[in-house]
């Protein structure tokens, strides 16, 4: 048991003496001039908000160009521990991924460096991914000298995992907190989904009432009679235009001359204005008063002039596929 014992601590102790020994190596060698190395690094997505546990990797690729040459061995040690003025930082290496490219004018080295975080605190604390000393030799001198170069430290906060007591966060506004985001998406998905609710009832809203033809099936018939009427001057010879109108419109949708008596084959062949059957009869009934009745200058009142326009407008609607609105004022009989 003694020698076991004794064996357990001379290990610990060599190894001990020699990561000792190495960073005193590599403190006294010479660094590399410039322009031998050139070096490029991902770094972590974020600087904040790290806690006891996660892992922060730091992917760099270093060129060196020849005669000189990386010593592999050099490359940071997994699971050793590092220290600042002879305390734990709380940070280590927990995973060293490495390749290397040749070319003809220098080596390209791949290293990938997991560092986890072992430490902790009741409020934000600032930390640092260690500076990594590399060792290169010249292999053009006949001593073989060795340089190093310094692969620059990284600075983040490490965030406490909990918090102890009642904080108000306007007096806790830590530098290393970083901002407090509210994820807006749902909100962006809601409003996306009503402005294109909006956006089709506006359009269904200009499709039944607009009076142009920028839309599809809006340029038909009675579209145009309805214009038409809007702006016929209300007296006998308006009257005549108007109706003359309105039999133009239903000839034209009918593809033949349209009269009472074969009114069944119209609405069998558009079935869209079977919800106005009444208004085509009386429609007719007014033609044939104004056409052909013994007194036809008489004038119709307001009243029924905005039957009249009421009635074109089902038309309309009728042929751009819609339900027609129930005519609010009825015809006065003759």
């Amino acid at each position: 048991m003694k020698n076991f014992l004794h064996t357990l601590l001379m290990t610990l102790s060599i190894g001990l003496l020699s990561g000792h020994v190495y960073a005193l190596e590599t403190d006294f060698l010479p660094d590399v001039k410039d322009g031998v190395v050139s070096i490029n690094i991902k770094e972590p997505e974020r600087d904040v908000g790290y806690t006891v546990g996660d892992i922060l990797t730091r992917n760099i690729t270093i060129t060196i160009k020849k005669p000189y040459v990386l010593v592999e061995e050099s490359l940071p040690i997994v699971g050793y521990e590092r220290r600042y003025k002879g305390q734990l930082i709380g940070i280590d290496l927990a995973k060293l991924d490495y390749s290397k490219e040749s070319a003809k004018e220098a080596n390209t080295h791949h290293i990938s460096l997991s560092y986890q975080v072992f430490t902790n605190n009741v409020v934000a604390k600032p930390a640092a991914l260690p500076g990594e000393y590399l060792r290169l030799l010249d292999t053009s001198s006949k001593d073989r000298k060795v340089y190093r170069y310094r692969i620059p430290s990284w600075n983040f906060s490490i965030s406490p995992i909990s918090v102890f007591g009642q904080v108000k966060v306007e007096s806790d506004m830590s530098g290393y907190r970083g901002p407090l985001l509210l994820d807006a998406s749902p909100l962006k998905v809601r409003l996306n989904v009503l402005l294109t609710v909006l956006a089709i009832a506006l359009v269904a809203l200009l499709y039944m009432l607009g009076k142009h033809t920028w839309l599809p099936r809006m340029g038909g018939p009675f579209a145009k009679a309805y214009r038409s009427i809007a702006k016929s001057t209300h007296n006998a010879e308006g009257l005549q235009q108007a109706v003359n109108r309105l039999h133009d419109a239903l000839n034209t949708s009918a593809g033949y001359s349209l009269f009472s008596n074969n009114l069944s084959a119209f609405l069998l062949k558009k079935p869209a204005f079977q919800h106005i059957q009444a208004e085509l009869a009386q429609f007719f009934d007014l033609s044939r008063q104004v056409f052909f009745e013994p007194n036809p200058n008489k004038s119709l009142g307001e009243q029924e002039w905005a039957w009249l326009a009421q009635f074109c407008k089902q038309c309309r609607d009728c042929e751009r596929g819609l339900i027609p609105d129930s005519v609010s004022t009825s015809r006065k009989a003759a």
